[in-house]
């Protein structure tokens, strides 16, 4: 890089299952990266991590940690830039107070969570914590716009050997309800801002007016929105929905994403887990407030506060049986739907059961026809024409089907919906005004109390450079391209005008379609199923959607898509893919020794970074290991070395081992460096001299339970110990 002081690759420290991992591969990238004179560095932005870089002032000398993130929030702005990111957690309050527990216990003295702040300490405190919560990371990561797809090798793998897909019936009962007025989707309002402006979010009442947002600056071209969802209607909805679906007996489940949009989404769940046991909050609500309930940290929070109170719980019980059954997260353990509400996160759930048939798993384990609350109707017709589609057609076949590529729109926060400070539940009934500072009201919402209030924006640049961006990926593919925006409603119609703009300006217009949602969703599984490819050109929320929904379909799983941020301003951020079943993975291994997460989507990302880093500075070294890297991760897959799912099979760790082989076996074959090749073959050799002993020092460890010393912040030498259990291997390794 052009700072010396900075790594030449930055490989992000996060959470869970792929930090697990990264205990195990991490070493052996640095190995190989060294034979090129490649630097690797990480970087913290795990949950743990960023919660002790918030808390300084309260911890010893010696705990202190530099703020990662901050810092590498600079370092993307930069054109040298060179980041693999792997999937953090997007923390809800559950996962967050969890964390500080953790903390605490390790000896870390950080204040505890206030749910109700009352104090301008603890409202102090809170606003710390709030910043952590939800998308925290990525949009201050993300300045550049999105490139998601299969990689070859995966999707080639993918077709001959196809996944299990669930059998649809064209009388399957299973759908998707959503609101049909008074959402997020019908109140909305939009402006492209002609000059620079600054506005102030003010609530105005009866009793005068209270400042939400005291100043938000926008550059000119922003594509400026606001909107809000009713509450009343929000709850006359899921009440209707709870009886209709017990009518049909069909299972109830909600699709939220209460990581993401941090402020919104745990609210509407809130308002599900209220409406689910109405009865006894008309009954019990001063006594369950007085116990602390919050009904936006979900069931089972709800039940471990009042589990102490016989009579709440006999309540709860009787409004159980009256109850639809319930879709479960784990039915072995009773954790339904309702129960966390980072645990149904919709981009993973919905995708898993239009898979699996439109099928979701009931309280008696048994699979039934489900009906999918997504309360919002901005994005729901995507799973509903989904189900619509599947059920006319039935399933998709992985083995003939052709890919959907994804070109998002995200750069500098764009349309980052719910997940920001300009989301509000309002107090009082009033009127909420986005006022600019020469006194133009922007846009106004009468609102009740309760309601939910939103804004967020899209800048100009971002929104030209990912345009372009969908111009140039379309010349070089040729692919049928698509911009998934609504003309009817107001935010999108204010891109179509960009869009439209640039695509006539460089007379390309002809070679990209412009579809609503709805319509695109349809027009997508129609090219896909003939076995042809297709480009989804989205916004944020949809770029979110769609790359978990088309490579569930294709691929069975969206951790091995090969995910490019093409930074802004020149540099590149690789992310590996999704994190959703990590809890799972990491569930296992402290159980079992067995770890299943599978790093294809690391090492896809490893691929890219090394060639652009070769191609950026000229290090034709770095791109001699990134085209092994490839030759690796198809041995892969050619060859079945990713993770089993059963303890006592090859896992993760066994899978590093072969990555290791076959990278360096690749790299022994090849020509364009002699030296590199005699090194690496050296390494191949005793590799490929020592496996069986290797593989048996591997398969030693599982079936007992592992210790990594904590599970938010693991400590570093008991975690390595359980992910780096050959000896063999490390000492080829080092």
């Amino acid at each position: 890089m052009v700072n010396s002081n900075i790594p030449d690759i930055i490989y992000t420290k996060v959470d869970e299952a792929p930090e697990l991992a990264s205990a195990s591969l991490l070493p052996i990238i640095q190995r190989f990266a060294k034979v090129a004179g490649v630097s690797i560095g990480t970087k913290d932005i795990s949950l743990a991590g960023r919660i002790l870089a918030t808390f300084p002032d309260f911890l010893k000398e010696n705990q202190r940690i530099t703020n990662d993130l901050a810092e590498l929030g600079e370092l993307v702005k930069m054109p040298e830039a060179n980041v693999i990111k792997l999937p953090n957690i997007s923390a809800s309050v559950p996962q967050l107070v969890d964390a500080v527990k953790e903390l605490q216990m390790q000896g870390f003295t950080i204040p505890d969570y206030p749910e109700t702040p009352l104090t301008d300490f603890e409202k102090e405190i809170r606003a710390r914590y709030d910043t952590l919560k939800g998308s925290a990371v990525n949009p201050v990561l993300r300045e550049g716009n999105s490139d998601r797809r299969a990689a070859n090798a995966v999707k080639k793998f993918a077709q001959q050997n196809p996944h299990r897909m669930g059998d649809w019936s064209s009388d399957s009962k299973t759908r998707v309800a959503s609101m049909s007025d008074n959402d997020f989707f019908s109140n909305e309002k939009s402006a492209t801002l002609a000059t620079e402006a600054t506005a102030k979010i003010v609530l105005e009442t009866s009793f005068g007016e209270t400042v939400l947002k005291e100043a938000v600056s926008y550059p000119a071209g922003t594509v400026v929105d606001a909107t809000f969802m009713s509450a009343a209607a929000l709850d006359e909805f899921l009440v209707s929905e709870i009886e209709k679906t017990k009518t049909e007996g069909l299972l109830f489940s909600l699709h939220l994403k209460a990581t993401m949009m941090k402020v919104s989404d745990p609210i509407i769940f809130g308002h599900a887990v209220r409406a689910w046991l109405s009865p006894v909050f008309e009954a019990y609500g001063g006594v369950m407030a007085e116990l602390g309930v919050n009904p936006s940290q979900g069931l089972g929070a709800l039940l471990e506060k009042v589990e102490g109170n016989s009579e709440i719980m006999s309540a709860i019980d009787a409004v159980t049986v009256e109850r639809p059954s319930m879709y479960m997260v784990n039915s072995d353990t009773g954790i339904t739907n309702l129960h966390v509400p980072s645990d149904v996160i919709i981009d993973a759930s919905m995708p898993a059961l239009i898979r699996n048939g439109g099928k979701g798993w009931g309280p008696s384990g048994e699979e039934a026809d489900t009906v999918c609350i997504i309360p919002d109707n901005s994005y729901a017709p995507v799973y509903d024409e989904a189900v619509k589609f599947f059920k006319a057609n039935g399933k998709l076949n992985p083995a003939t089907a052709g890919t959907v590529q994804n070109l998002g729109l995200m750069a500098q926060k764009a349309q980052e919906y719910g997940s920001h400070p300009t989301t509000f539940e309002i107090t009082e009934a009033g009127t909420v005004k986005m006022v600019l500072t020469d006194g133009t009201v922007l846009h106004e919402h009468a609102v009740e109390e309760g309601d939910i209030w939103r804004s967020a924006s899209a800048r100009k640049a971002p929104i030209e450079d990912w345009v372009n961006l969908a111009i140039e990926r379309q010349k070089t593919t040729g692919f049928r391209s698509i911009f998934w925006l609504d003309s009817s409603r107001a935010h999108d119609a204010e891109l179509i005008a960009y869009v439209k703009s640039i695509l006539q300006a460089q007379g390309v217009m002809e070679k990209f379609e412009i579809m609503a949602p709805r319509e695109a969703t349809r027009a997508s599984l129609e090219t896909i199923t003939e076995g042809d490819n297709i480009i989804a050109i989205t916004g944020n929320v949809l770029r979110d959607y769609l790359t978990d929904l088309f490579p569930i379909l294709e691929l069975a799983t969206s951790a091995k898509m090969l995910s490019i941020v093409k930074l802004m301003q020149g540099g590149g951020l690789f992310e590996t893919g999704a994190g959703g079943s990590a809890p799972k993975h990491v569930q296992q291994l402290q159980a079992e020794n067995h770890l299943r997460w599978d790093s294809l989507g690391e090492f896809c990302a490893l691929g890219e970074s090394l060639k652009f880093l070769g191609e950026s500075t000229g290090n034709a070294r770095a791109t001699i290991l990134g085209d092994a890297v490839e030759e690796a991760t198809q041995g892969i897959l050619d060859n079945d070395r990713s993770p089993s799912r059963k303890v006592g099979e090859h896992d993760n760790r066994d899978s590093h081992y072969w990555f290791a082989r076959y990278w360096a076996e690749a790299l022994a074959a090849q020509t364009n460096d002699k030296e590199m090749a005699e090194e690496m073959a050296l390494i191949a050799k005793k590799l490929e001299k020592n496996e069986v002993l290797i593989i048996a020092e591997l398969a030693a460890v599982q079936g007992a339970a592992a210790d990594t010393g904590g599970y938010y912040n693991a400590n570093a030498t008991k975690r390595d110990a359980v992910m780096r259990p050959s000896a063999i291997l490390n000492e080829i390794i080092g």
